[in-house]
């Protein structure tokens, strides 16, 4: 009798998940479902409901406070960062590549958030708020009205009108 320590190849279709040495070129230029793969699913119901409302307060507050920091001139460093801020407040509006653009504006808004606090120059609390908002949304997700959920969300096939 052998004795064999290998399970035998599974049937069916193989659907590899993406590895560490992926680059992220290549999984958002090449394989389009990769927000998808980022979520379990994209809530809805009341959590979704929680989710826009979230969107909605980040990126509206990302969108005002960029553009007044804009408008008062201040330092090129600074004005560049808030100008990434208003881009991914905008994403995050309407729930477009959610995850890369709560990144984005988690990146630009800590590094406001310590430039103010070694500056001693304006208030480093709104912008460390606003970091946090947006990385929550890019760890939660866009939720169930998004465009990110109508363009990578689950589908449902109805086959009862067939």
């Amino acid at each position: 009798m052998e004795s064999s320590n290998s399970n035998p190849p599974k049937e069916g279709l193989h659907n590899p998940s993406f590895g560490p040495t992926d680059s992220v070129v290549n999984l958002l230029l090449f394989k389009w479902d990769v927000v998808q793969r980022l979520f379990s699913t994209f809530a809805g119901g009341w959590p979704g409901a929680g989710l826009l409302l979230l969107r909605l307060l980040t990126g509206t507050t990302l969108i005002y406070s960029g553009l007044s920091e804009i408008r008062e001139g201040s330092p090129p460093l600074c004005v560049a960062l808030q100008a990434v801020g208003v881009a991914a407040g905008i994403a995050l509006l309407v729930g477009f590549f959610t995850p890369v653009a709560g990144l984005l504006a988690t990146f630009a808004k800590a590094w406001i958030t310590i430039w103010r606090f070694s500056s001693h120059s304006g208030d480093p609390w709104m912008a460390l708020i606003q970091a946090i908002l947006a990385v929550v949304l890019a760890m939660i997700g866009p939720g169930a009205w998004s465009i990110d959920a109508r363009r990578f969300g689950r589908k449902r096939i109805d086959l009862s009108d067939c």
